[in-house]
């Protein structure tokens, strides 16, 4: 078993500009925490929407079944409700309502307490030439670093 257990979104940083963070806890059933701290887990193709009563879930994350698991086993995309303050939720309900935000998981980890939390973002989907531009830059760093590197 992993000590310190962070799962990414590498995609979402590219994908989307991230505009407002919020750390939020996840319901989860024993096997589904199990599964979490043996690392076994995946955030990158999921998201976040509410339902009617204005309860936020975070909509296709893996989580794989626990191999030690009977028959109690959990299914591995079900949506998994978050826990989050009433005043963050009608926020963020506004603003995903109003203005067509999203709602994206960046990171999956556990706190100090062994509690599993979900990094999630306000963002904002990028278009294409936005990427073009993320692309552009990233190179340019990695030469203007790799020329740095030479000259010392």
């Amino acid at each position: 078993m992993q000590k310190n257990i962070n799962i990414k979104n590498k995609k979402a940083k590219f994908e989307y500009e991230l505009l407002d963070k919020y750390v939020a806890g996840i319901v989860l059933t024993g096997t589904e925490i199990k599964s979490i701290r043996m690392g076994k887990a995946s955030v990158s193709e999921s998201f976040c929407e509410f339902n009617e009563q204005g309860e936020l879930f975070v909509i296709n994350m893996y989580i794989e079944e626990y191999i030690y698991g009977t028959h109690y086993n959990h299914k591995p995309r079900s949506a998994r409700k978050l826990l989050l303050n009433k005043k963050e939720l009608k926020k963020l309900e506004k603003e995903v309502k109003n203005t067509g935000l999203t709602i994206v998981p960046l990171r999956l980890f556990i706190n100090e307490k062994g509690f599993a939390k979900l990094e999630i973002f306000l963002a904002k989907g990028k278009k294409l030439f936005d990427k073009r531009d993320t692309i552009k830059d990233r190179d340019n760093k990695r030469n203007l670093d790799r020329i740095k590197k030479s000259f010392n």
